[in-house]
């Protein structure tokens, strides 16, 4: 940009004037020395500017510790995530038992005390889910299973009326080849689900051990958790103030949001079931373990479990005044979680644009598929915190003038 300028300011020189005469400067030597001086400012002050954020951010011991830790933590994560599942999964679920613990040591009880109880009660869930809505969960997915073939034999009937009532939009080979692709698709999920089905008789013994292992970590993790704390602190760097800072906001964040999110399942799932096997909607129980999962993919998920509820009442009450109640129950329930549940449960989290929101969730369960989904919004608050806690130049000037 100032060679090209120094140039132009010549050509203009020399043909204003008709010519150049060697050794003498010209009529605007002057603007010549100014944008070139003008120039070397500006290509310094950048650089100076890259060279004091090196100097004054690399260097500091806090953001040094910060930036190792969440290197260490996130290769350590991302390289032993499958060797130590069943680890992180105890961890996990040990965090969102911690908040129910400290409330019972608030009450006088000793934390010992405290978390025989929660574990107890915890346990006692797991049990009743496995023993009593797992096996009704199961039985419900295999009659979908095995109705699907009459579901896709009602959708080529009424796939073969279109050509009669809109021949000049569609013909009988177009509906014939979205049949086909549709019993296509068809075969190549049942041969998918018979692999998977091969496959999960091969990691039944992991599946087993991991029942085992992951309710005994839980236990323990709760139980020693100041030792475990004190273990993991002795090999951390000694200047992690910073890094103890983002904690704390982090820890206030993620656990108001993990705690609510799963109370939010457990709330719209129990409340889509009664919805909707009082109204004698078949699958009710699937259902409304999807209207619960649903909830961990904010805007996406609503939309996605919309299409098997509205499926299913059509299928079996066809567009008559069963369908409307249905329809009309789904959208109030819909309706009291978000203006309602959400902001009950939720209003102690940090809002997040919802453009964070989606590429965190695209990323991240990019990354670990379910549980990165699930994490996305913890995870994205995670790093908005680093960015806000994170030294800048400006309260560096602000602490050397001050």
């Amino acid at each position: 940009m100032y060679l090209s300028t120094e140039v132009f300011m010549v050509d203009i020189d020399c043909s204003s004037m008709g010519s150049c005469k060697s050794g003498q400067p010209p009529k605007y030597d002057l603007f010549r020395k100014i944008l070139k001086k003008m120039g070397k400012k500006t290509r310094n002050s950048n650089l100076q500017f890259f060279l004091d954020w090196f100097k004054r951010v690399l260097p500091n011991p806090q953001a040094t510790s910060l930036a190792v830790l969440l290197v260490v933590g996130s290769v350590f994560v991302l390289t032993l995530s499958d060797m130590l599942l069943p680890v992180f999964a105890a961890g996990v679920i040990a965090y969102l038992l911690e908040g129910i613990v400290t409330v019972g040591q608030r009450t006088l009880l000793s934390r010992m005390t405290s978390v025989l109880i929660v574990y107890s009660i915890f346990f006692a869930f797991v049990v009743f889910i496995l023993i009593t809505l797992l096996p009704l969960l199961s039985q419900q997915i295999a009659e979908f299973v095995q109705q699907t073939p009459n579901m896709v034999n009602r959708v080529q009937g009424l796939l073969a009326e279109l050509p009669k009532k809109y021949p000049n939009i569609i013909n009988a080979q177009q509906i014939n080849d979205i049949g086909n692709a549709i019993s296509q698709e068809l075969i190549d999920y049942g041969k998918g689900l018979l692999s998977t089905s091969a496959a999960s008789l091969v990691s039944l013994i992991t599946l087993t051990v991991y029942l085992i292992l992951v309710p005994l970590l839980i236990f323990f993790f709760l139980k020693d958790k100041d030792k475990i704390i004190y273990w993991l602190v002795q090999y951390l760097p000694r200047e992690s103030h910073l890094s103890a800072r983002v904690w704390r906001e982090v820890d206030i964040q993620i656990g108001n949001y993990v705690r609510g999110k799963f109370l939010e399942v457990l709330i719209l799932g129990f409340v889509s079931y009664i919805v909707f096997a009082s109204q004698g909607l078949n699958y009710s129980l699937l259902l409304s373990v999807l209207m619960g999962l649903s909830v961990i993919i904010p805007y996406v998920g609503a939309t996605l479990v919309t299409f098997p509820v509205l499926i299913v009442a059509y299928f079996q009450w066809g567009l008559n005044e069963g369908f409307a109640w249905i329809t009309a129950s789904y959208a109030i329930v819909q309706t009291l979680d978000g203006a309602l549940l959400v902001p009950l449960l939720f209003s102690e989290v940090v809002g997040l644009h919802p453009v964070a929101i989606i590429v965190a969730i695209l990323f991240f369960g990019g990354l670990w598929g379910f549980w990165g989904v699930f994490f996305a919004i913890p995870l994205a608050t995670l790093v908005q915190a680093v960015l806000v806690a994170w030294p800048s130049i400006h309260e560096e000037e602000d602490e050397v003038e001050g």
